[in-house]
């Protein structure tokens, strides 16, 4: 559902120095101070993306919010089109960052699940971890577990909507808010499904009307890789959560009675849909006793 080389920007700033014909006593002090701090941000260069030892938390913070306050300025100045290029550099540029984070922070991640006290039903972090979570809050990121003992460093939901909103052209923003709001929670963890199967019939039904809508868009691959996966896993589940019993002797499988009742849903609510169509196909082939290993063939085999 939903895994991205990226050009370095550097900022050179020129400091141009106006002499005007001033008497001394009316230079304030007030002033020149204000053009120095302002000197000293206008020169600041953001670290490199490609990770770094040296590096520390503050590092990678700092410059992902020196990143945020540019792009904020010049998609004010941006088309659509132009802010919609700044988004895919942008989104790069938080995962290279995030990825160094997660370097750095390794010794964490792996003992974050054991900062849980089951017994009081909360965490309980050293001041190390709160301080490192303070850190990613400013910009925007967050300790997230994800299943199997293992937690990443992600973006918080509903941040990319936020910063551009009524800056991209329409599929963008489509697809940024319907991204963001499937990163509310996990999809799946422990190679099963975490979300309900109607969630996951909704997402494909949504995924399904954006190609309809936006057949030119630039996101197109993208979309459409996810929505195969999405309609695998929707037909045929995951390794701890099948759709069907497998049945060994005979190499058949029966179809799970919740996920039958979702596909008929599926096929009244949404009759002409690609989704439901798929679903129909796999409820003929588990009654026809279709071997499972053909039905998977013929299903991730057109993926």
């Amino acid at each position: 559902m939903i895994k991205r080389i990226i050009a370095i920007c550097i900022l050179s700033a020129a400091v141009v120095s106006c002499k005007k014909e001033t008497a001394v006593s009316e230079v304030k002090p007030v002033n020149d101070s204000i053009t120095k701090t302002e000197s000293e941000e206008d020169q600041y260069k953001p670290i490199d993306t490609a990770c770094s030892s040296a590096n520390k938390t503050e590092d990678y913070i700092t410059s992902l919010q020196w990143y945020r306050t540019k792009i904020e300025k010049e998609m004010a100045a941006n088309s659509p089109e132009q802010n919609d290029r700044v988004y895919e550099d942008y989104l790069k540029i938080r995962g290279k960052y995030t990825g160094c984070l997660m370097n750095l922070h390794t010794d964490v991640l792996d003992k974050y699940v054991n900062y849980y006290n089951y017994e009081k039903d909360q965490y309980n972090f050293p001041d190390n971890v709160k301080k490192i979570a303070s850190e990613l809050k400013k910009a925007g990121l967050e300790f997230r577990e994800v299943g199997e003992g293992m937690t990443e460093i992600w973006t918080i939901p509903g941040y990319y909507s936020s910063l551009f909103k009524n800056k991209v052209t329409p599929d963008y923003e489509a697809y940024i808010s319907q991204t963001d709001k499937e990163s509310e929670t996990n999809y799946a963890a422990d190679a099963g499904l975490i979300i309900s199967w109607e969630q996951l019939g909704n997402r494909l039904i949504f995924w399904e009307n954006f190609m309809n809508k936006y057949p030119e868009s630039k996101l197109i691959k993208t979309v459409k890789q996810d929505y195969n996966y999405y309609l695998s896993d929707y037909l045929l589940g995951m390794d701890n959560t099948p759709t069907y019993e497998r049945e060994q002797d005979k190499g058949t499988g029966k179809l799970n009675d919740e996920n039958r009742a979702e596909f008929n849903r599926m096929i009244k609510k949404y009759p002409n849909s690609n989704t439901a169509k798929k679903a129909k196909e796999v409820m003929i082939l588990f009654d026809a006793q279709t071997p499972v290993d053909q039905i998977d063939e013929r299903i991730n085999g057109e993926r």
